[in-house]
C-alpha cells in the first residue's frame, strides 16, 4: 500500500471511529481492508478508498470499521470483575433495589453482557428483578452474532458447568457442537450500534455498572477523556465503570475514583 493512501486510511479511521493506528499498522490495515476489495472486486487500495469516500449512504464506511475493529473476547473473560458484580449487585439487592441497568460498552460478539446477564441470574436464584442490560459496539457484523447467541462449543469452555447446564441449550449443526443462550437470558440483554468515538450517546442512564474493557487502548488521549466524561455523565451516583486489567484511568482528568484496579466509582 503506498503510504500516503495509508495516511489518508489512518485518518478516514480515526475520524470515523477514535481508533487511532500508528504507522506500524500498514500491512495489518492492508490486510483487513482486502477482504472488502475482493468483495467489491476493487484491486487498488487508491481505488478502494475513494469508492468509501465517495459512498454517500455512509454504509462502506461501516464495512470498513467492522474489518478493521478488533473483536477479541470470551465469557468470562477477567472473571475477578464477575466476582466482584456479583457481590456488589447482592448487596444492592438486599438492600431493596429491584431494578438495575447495565451496559457493556464494547460487547463484540455478546460474551460479555450474556456473562453478565447469567452472573446476576444466579445471585437472583428465582427471586424477581427488573434487569436491563444494553450491549453496543460500532461492528454491524459482530452485533448479529449477539443476536443469534450462538456459539461454538470451545467458546464456551469457560462458562462454569452449572452455569452452562443451566443458562445455555447444546444443538448439533452440521455435526458441530454449538450451544444457544437459553431465552431467560437473552431477552435480559438487547443490542445496538454505537460509536464510542461520537459522544453524546442517546441512552439516557443512569446506569449501575458500566463495562468498558479493552477498549480505550485503541484512543488517543482526546477521545477517551471524551468517552470517560459520557459514561460519568450516564453512570449513577455511586455506580461503577470497570475497564480491563491492562488498562487504567491514571493521569486523566475525571471524576472517577479509584476502587481497585480496573474499577472504578462514581463519586459526587
Amino acid at each position: 500500500m503506498d503510504s500516503r493512501v495509508f495516511e489518508e486510511f489512518r485518518k478516514l479511521i480515526y475520524s470515523s471511529s477514535g481508533i487511532a493506528l500508528n504507522e506500524k499498522k500498514e500491512s495489518l490495515v492492508a490486510a483487513r481492508i482486502g477482504k472488502r476489495m475482493r468483495a467489491l472486486n476493487i484491486e487498488n487500495h487508491r481505488d478502494y478508498l475513494k469508492f468509501v469516500k465517495n459512498d454517500e449512504a455512509g454504509e462502506e464506511i461501516i464495512q470498513l470499521l467492522d474489518v478493521i475493529s478488533t473483536n477479541v473476547t470470551s465469557f468470562f473473560r477477567e472473571p475477578t470483575h464477575f466476582d466482584f458484580v456479583a457481590e456488589i449487585f447482592s448487596k444492592w439487592y438486599n438492600g431493596g433495589a429491584r431494578k438495575f441497568r447495565f451496559w457493556s460498552a464494547a460487547s463484540s460478539t455478546g460474551e460479555e453482557p450474556y456473562t453478565l446477564a447469567m452472573v446476576l441470574s444466579n445471585v437472583l436464584e428465582g427471586r424477581k428483578a427488573d434487569i436491563r442490560i444494553l450491549g453496543t459496539d460500532i461492528s454491524t457484523r459482530v452485533l448479529e452474532i449477539c443476536r443469534k447467541a450462538t456459539y461454538k462449543a470451545e467458546k464456551m469452555a469457560t462458562v462454569p458447568v452449572l452455569l452452562k447446564d443451566r443458562y445455555t441449550e447444546h444443538q448439533t449443526i452440521n455435526r458441530s457442537a454449538f450451544y444457544t443462550i437459553k431465552d431467560e437470558i437473552k431477552q435480559m440483554v438487547s443490542f445496538g450500534r454505537i460509536n464510542l468515538s461520537q459522544p453524546p450517546f442517546p441512552m439516557q442512564g443512569p446506569f449501575d455498572i458500566v463495562f468498558c474493557r479493552n477498549v480505550m487502548i485503541y484512543f488517543d488521549n482526546q477521545v477517551r477523556k471524551k468517552l470517560l466524561d459520557e459514561i460519568y455523565r450516564l453512570l449513577k451516583p455511586d455506580g461503577y465503570l470497570i475497564v480491563g486489567h491492562a488498562e487504567s484511568l491514571t493521569g486523566m482528568i475525571s471524576g472517577f475514583h479509584s476502587v481497585k484496579p480496573s474499577i472504578y466509582t462514581k463519586k459526587t
